[in-house]
This record gives C-alpha cells, structure tokens and sequence, in this order.
C-alpha cells in the first residue's frame, strides 16, 4: 500500500489516502511509458507536408543537350531540383504517423504513468477546493500554498464547472476529466493536482474494472 498526503487548500497537510499499487500495475515500465508517450505523441502528428518533386513539375522530359560534345555540364530536363522551377530534391511526402498499441497496453500505460506521479512525489490530492464559481486569483493562490510552480495537469470530475474555469486562464495549467487521463498528459507535465474525491472514484472504477474478468470466470 501507497500513502499519499492529502493537503488543504492553505498547502497544510491533513490527512492520507492509502493506495494499492497493484492496482496500477505494481511497478513503473519505463519501457512502456516511453512507448506510450511516442505513440501518443505520433498520433498528434497533421502528417501534411509536402513539397513538389521532379515529377510534380509541368514541363518537357528531354534532355535540353546532349551528354558530351559541348564543353558544358552535363544536363537532364528543365525538371531537376537544380534548376530554376524545377523540382524540389527529397521532396516531403503526405503522411500518416499514427502508431497502434493494443488496448491492454494503452491502459496499463495509463496507469502506470500516475503510479510513477505517486512514487515521485509529484502528486497533489486536495481536500476540497471549495470554489463554486470562477475565481480565477483564489485558484492561483491555492496553487502558490500547495507549491506548485511548474507545469501542472488538474483533473477534474465533470460536476467541477468552477474549478475548470477558474484554472484555464492561467500560464502552465491544463485541466483535463479524470476520465479523460493518459499517460502522454501526465508525462508531459510536471505535477498532477486533483481533488480527494475526485481520485478515489477514479481509482474505484480502476478496481470494478479489474474485478470484471474474474467474476466472469
């Protein structure tokens, strides 16, 4: 079991919260992680660039001259990258670079990039943010209490319309649903800021989720 502090919005600690490890795969897979993280990052490639070659360009396919004989360089069509509207050399392509990971793969990823948040200590469970409405200077001082000032992913649950707005127009910050998680987000930024229960029902459908197939045998 992992113990995680839990914090009060003053930065104050004022409890714990117990985790089981196995329940996020039990070890950190570096191997994994990285795996994850490229494919994610693949994935968001627009893959457009692309240049006009030789055989892109509108114009004759003869040989302007012949190859010896005239004392000059020797030359192909008015197509080639060396010419003036020719072709571009090693001309970029459209592209796809989306990469494929299996399903069981992508969530264990998922769950052992927050296990890694937890073991590095950069991890940040709040009681409660007790903000209703948008309060956009309260949000920053209870990130300036809890220490956080380096880059951040808040999760958030989906009844925390407050929360969210009040967190998106500050430099660094970027909230996400809970539901919503990946190992590319949480990798990408430095710390992870969430609310208790917000976690613990994160963490609760993780454990319905994996009681599923045994029940079924």
């Amino acid at each position: 079991m992992i113990e995680i502090p839990v914090y009060s919005v003053d930065g104050q600690t004022s409890g714990k919260m117990k985790l089981d490890e196995q329940l996020l795969g039990g070890e950190v897979r570096p191997a994994l992680l990285k795996q994850a993280y490229v494919m994610f990052h693949a994935n968001r490639r627009q893959g457009s660039a692309a240049n006009r070659g030789r055989s892109d360009k509108e114009g004759s396919t003869r040989k302007l001259y012949r190859q010896k004989g005239t004392g000059r360089a020797r030359r192909g069509n008015v197509r080639t990258n060396v010419m003036r509207g020719g072709g571009v050399a090693f001309a970029k392509r459209a592209r796809d670079f989306r990469q494929a990971m299996p399903v069981k793969m992508r969530r264990l990823a998922n769950r052992n990039a927050l296990l890694s948040k937890i073991q590095d200590q950069e991890i940040r469970v709040v009681d409660d943010f007790g903000i209703d409405q948008p309060k956009t200077a309260r949000f920053a001082e209870i990130l300036h209490a809890l220490k956080i000032n380096r880059t951040c992913l808040l999760a958030v649950g989906a009844d925390k319309p407050g929360v969210t707005m009040s967190a998106r127009n500050i430099a660094d910050i970027t909230t996400i649903q809970i539901d919503q998680i990946n190992a590319y987000d949480l990798l990408s930024r430095r710390f992870l800021l969430v609310e208790k229960d917000v976690l613990q029902n994160y963490l609760d459908g993780l454990a319905a989720t994996s009681r599923q197939p045994q029940e079924a045998a």
